[in-house]
């Protein structure tokens, strides 16, 4: 008969999260984690499967918690214009949340990381946002909302990397009124 496990799954796997947001996957130690995580490295083992696994179940819980605002405000709103707008907005709050490590764990984890697993899985996840973005910007154009000659694979390109540059900014320091200034100056490049 297996033994009971000693401690809260969900709990463990947020503190998990958050130090391979705080410190990217490479840096993030096996004994860093069952430290932050409260357990010992065979319970790490025999819940998670091992590291690469963890940080996979990290970055889908990421996804579905922290960076789940992305998708809302892509979804949540009449114009595209709008929705680009609010994604800047949210991506200004979330990234500078004192509750939680700065930036984006999807653009920073990766950081440093020799492991293509690892590089694999966070650039599908970024190339699928801005993929998001360009349906978004595709949806307006097919609707007259945008002009026909606008390049949707462009404006989603560029907004992409603005909130990876928001993101970065975020980790350095910024604070949220600099990071709502720059979603203000980038939304001038909308057509």
């Amino acid at each position: 008969m297996g033994r009971t496990r000693a401690f809260d799954r969900d709990v463990a796997l947020e503190r998990a999260l958050e130090e391979f947001w705080r410190q990217g996957y490479e840096a993030t130690s096996v004994a860093g984690l069952t430290a932050a995580m409260g357990i010992n490295p065979p319970s790490l083992y025999a819940a998670y499967g091992d590291k690469r696994r963890l940080f996979g179940e990290a970055v889908r819980r990421y996804q579905e918690t922290h960076g789940a605002f992305a998708a809302r405000a892509l979804a949540g709103e009449p114009t595209a214009r709008a929705a680009v707008g609010r994604l800047l907005r949210e991506a200004a709050e979330v990234y500078t949340d004192p509750a939680h490590p700065p930036g984006c764990m999807i653009i920073s984890a990766g950081v440093n990381t020799t492991d293509p697993g690892v590089i694999g899985e966070l650039r599908e996840h970024r190339e699928a946002g801005k993929a998001a973005i360009r349906r978004r910007v595709e949806r307006d154009v097919e609707t007259g909302l945008l002009p026909p000659e606008t390049d949707a694979g462009a404006l989603a390109t560029f907004f992409a990397s603005v909130i990876q540059g928001m993101s970065t900014q975020a980790r350095d320091g910024a604070a949220r009124e600099d990071l709502h200034a720059v979603a203000t100056l980038a939304m001038r490049a909308w057509p």
